[in-house]
């Protein structure tokens, strides 16, 4: 013990006894502080203080609250040994006992020696945190390990991934002035891969007040996003034939975390939803995602576009589309060309045979136009060969005037009903061509009207010429 005294009563010294230090208590325990003065002095308190000089605190005097600080032997005027319980680090420091004369103002007399005291405070359990979102693999990533409410500020930091130890940067400790707590915070940069999904990180910490490391865990699979592979293949590698079913499978590969979603469109317009099935686990930790959608190759669904939509992660979708071409449409469009070739075949031979046909009755008409005109070269005249008359009728005038005439039915256009009737009746003419009838003897036209019969009537003069719109002509046949 140290003695400080100063000029008491009479001369004597008045000396301030305190525990010489330093004192290590650990954070939570009770410490306690050792000081005694002479029973017989100047009348006045004895006080404790942490610290010394104008900064000082006051820990405990006979009066006041101090609800941790509690004296050892209560009424004693010589023993002020004092009790704090629930030490912590903020008190550690230098404490002094000091005596004071009663008076207006107390007056400070005398002061022990200071007693050092340390706190050891244990850290807390190292808490280890990962970035804000999902990283892609691929790309750095940041860890942050902290600890706090340590004493002495002295402490180890050490990273470890899967119990293999890591480069990390020095850690950053505060404050940095003693006699409080500390805090500590370590980060770690890593770039993360595929491998990662199933690896951990542990922050590991040592210190003066603990007897066994401490560690703080954090999976990596936290902070980690493996982008999917998306691929779309169909049940036929080109055409599919009209009516078939045709498979369309959308795969998801490679993805992590396991949320993923996928929808069928077809031509832009999404599906009828259906219950998607559950992503498979794939032997390194991501998972596959596949889902089927079928359609029948119909005439309607040529050239149909399907996109297999994917979302993974609340990431931005993406998609894969292909295109369906039915086989049968381009059989079909030849097929049908040559159905119109086939149909169109069969009227050009008609058409073909009608020509023919036509061709051979006017070589026929001909020929026999011919014949008869052949057999009549002897006479300036063509002879009407009339069907046998009865015997009762009188033979006709040989009078040159009287004509035999006969209607060849050749009109273009229909003939009023009542004038084809009137001359029926009287009448012995033929309709051979629509221009006038010649205007002499001399320039008539002559027909061989051969196996025609023709109606007599009472002898009449001959019709007068037609107007130049006429369906009407004049054949004159001279009797013998």
């Amino acid at each position: 013990m140290k003695f400080v005294s100063i000029a008491g009563v009479g001369g004597q010294e008045y000396p301030v006894l305190q525990s010489q230090g330093p004192v290590s208590v650990s954070a939570g325990e009770t410490l306690e502080l050792n000081c005694t003065v002479p029973p017989r002095g100047p009348p006045g308190p004895v006080k404790w203080f942490l610290g010394s000089g104008s900064g000082r605190r006051l820990v405990y005097a006979d009066t006041g609250s101090f609800p941790r600080v509690t004296k050892a032997v209560l009424g004693s005027t010589s023993d002020y040994t004092v009790n704090i319980s629930d030490i912590r680090p903020e008190d550690a420091g230098t404490y002094y006992c000091v005596k004071f004369k009663k008076g207006s103002t107390d007056e400070e007399i005398q002061s022990g020696a200071g007693t050092v005291v340390s706190v050891s405070a244990s850290p807390s359990a190292p808490s280890v945190s990962g970035p804000a979102s999902r990283v892609e693999a691929g790309s750095p990533a940041s860890f942050t390990c902290t600890s706090e409410g340590f004493s002495p500020r002295d402490i180890a930091v050490t990273w470890l991934k899967d119990r293999a130890k890591l480069t990390a940067q020095p850690p950053q400790i505060l404050p940095e002035h003693a006699n409080v707590s500390y805090r500590m915070s370590s980060t770690l940069a890593w770039t993360l891969t595929v491998g990662d999904i199933r690896s951990q990180l542990t922050c590991q910490i040592e210190h003066n007040a603990t007897s066994a490391p401490l560690r703080g865990m954090y999976n990596i699979s936290q902070a980690l996003r493996v982008s999917p592979r998306l691929r779309l293949a169909a049940s036929y590698s080109g055409a599919a034939p009209l009516n078939e079913m045709v498979a369309f499978t959308c795969s998801l590969e490679g993805f992590y975390p396991n949320v993923a979603n996928l929808t069928w469109m077809e031509n832009g317009n999404e599906t009828k939803p259906e219950k998607s099935p559950s992503p498979t686990e794939n032997p390194d930790g991501t998972f596959s995602l596949t889902r089927t959608l079928e359609v029948r190759a119909t005439e309607q669904r040529n050239q149909s576009t399907f996109t297999c939509r994917a979302v993974h992660d609340s990431q931005p979708p993406t998609s894969v589309s292909r295109s369906l071409t039915v086989a049968a449409m381009s059989t079909k469009v030849e097929g049908d060309e040559k159905k119109d070739k086939n149909d169109v075949q069969p009227i050009y031979i008609a058409v073909g045979v009608v020509c023919l046909v036509l061709g051979l009755l006017m070589v026929a008409v001909i020929y026999l136009i011919w014949a008869k005109q052949s057999k009549g070269k002897s006479s300036p005249s063509v002879r009407l060969h009339e069907s046998e008359k009865s015997s009762g009728t009188a033979p006709q005038d040989s009078d040159t005037n009287n004509l035999t005439y006969a209607d060849l039915n050749f009109d273009k256009a229909k003939k009023d009903q009542r004038r084809i009737i009137e001359m029926s009746q009287q009448s012995e003419y033929a309709c051979i061509q629509t221009s006038p009838p010649a205007a002499s003897e001399d320039h008539l036209t002559y027909a061989d009207l051969d196996m025609v019969h023709l109606s007599q009537a009472p002898k009449r003069p001959a019709p007068r010429p037609e107007e130049a719109g006429s369906e009407y002509a004049s054949v004159q046949i001279q009797k013998k």
